[in-house]
């Protein structure tokens, strides 16, 4: 778990703001040696050609990460539904952008869906009859199901996908299961283009509503806590930039190490908590308040609006 400094407010995974950079080579920069990038694990040799439905901002994410992963621009092709969007993306980035979806995906072997779940069955009336059964349907609209997209497209591999907003910085972590259809080959092909955005663990699709409650929505609750350290450093005395340093560089550091050694959360814990000391006093007040509650409560909170999504893009 790596996080980074102040690069966009973050809402929701569907609706971040990114604040991208100028042009398609401020987005290979951002890789190997950029301060907050994971190196790459891999190249491909082979690189599957992709489609991005969707120009918000997962769209652009991930039409960045697959160019600092050696991904040329005319290997990926971009839809929008806005002109002015359409034209403001294909500056940025360097890909060809159209307003129709259907020209966006013709030939393209991996088609990504990045649109918001709301969307997804206007997206799906638009290419229904245009893609073929030689294509791979990647989703990352959150809480809708594989069957949605089986419905409309008939025997078409489809992979349903989670990733998390630390992709921007190909930090990310991406959960991907597989539809009825989809093969060993469709699930490499899905971890090939969202792996150029960081890792990929593969999971029944039964548990990814769980997944967006978990890693998707996560970064979110460690802004939140970082928010609050920041806030409460500043009562206790200290100025905001000394504040907001210590605490981004502890949740780095602590994420770092919870990363890299082979051990639990737990032990991490333990390790920093001497007994009477400043961190058991801490402790004590977080669970005295019932701080591991909240969190499972807001993990189900999380995890139901992701079903509650997946109903109304099913029209139930």
């Amino acid at each position: 778990m790596v996080t980074g400094g102040r690069r966009g407010s973050v809402s929701d995974w569907g609706g971040m703001d990114c604040s991208p950079g100028a042009n398609a080579e401020s987005y290979r920069s951002l890789g190997v040696g950029h301060p907050n990038a994971l190196p790459k694990l891999h190249r491909m040799s082979d690189r599957p050609s992709v489609a991005i439905l969707g120009a918000g901002a997962m769209g652009e994410v991930l039409a960045g990460g697959l160019l600092r992963a050696g991904w040329d621009p005319s290997e990926i092709s971009l839809a929008a539904r806005r002109e002015e969007r359409r034209r403001e993306v294909e500056a940025v980035t360097g890909i060809a952008t159209s307003l129709d979806a259907v020209t966006a995906a013709s030939g393209r072997r991996a088609v990504v869906v990045t649109v918001k779940p709301g969307d997804v069955p206007r997206l799906l009336e638009q290419v229904g009859g245009s893609i073929t059964a030689g294509q791979v349907v990647l989703s990352l609209a959150a809480g809708v199901p594989c069957a949605i997209y089986e419905a409309a497209l008939g025997e078409i591999p489809v992979v349903r996908a989670m990733p998390n907003t630390p992709a921007q910085i190909d930090a990310g972590v991406t959960a991907l299961a597989r539809g009825t259809f989809a093969d060993e080959d469709a699930m490499d092909l899905a971890s090939d283009v969202l792996g150029a955005v960081g890792e990929t663990v593969i999971l029944d699709e039964q548990l990814l509503d769980a997944v967006t409650a978990v890693s998707g929505t996560g970064p979110a609750y460690v802004f939140l806590l970082a928010e609050a350290m920041v806030e409460a450093a500043i009562r206790e005395g200290l100025p905001w930039h000394a504040a907001e340093t210590l605490v981004e560089q502890t949740i780095r550091g602590a994420g770092m190490l919870l990363a890299q050694l082979e051990l639990s959360p737990a032990r991490l814990r333990a390790q920093v908590t001497s007994p009477g000391g400043t961190t058991a006093a801490a402790i004590h007040v977080l669970e005295e308040h019932g701080f591991r509650a909240l969190v499972e409560d807001a993990v189900r909170a999380a995890a139901q609006r992701s079903r509650e999504l997946g109903e109304r893009a099913s029209g139930e």
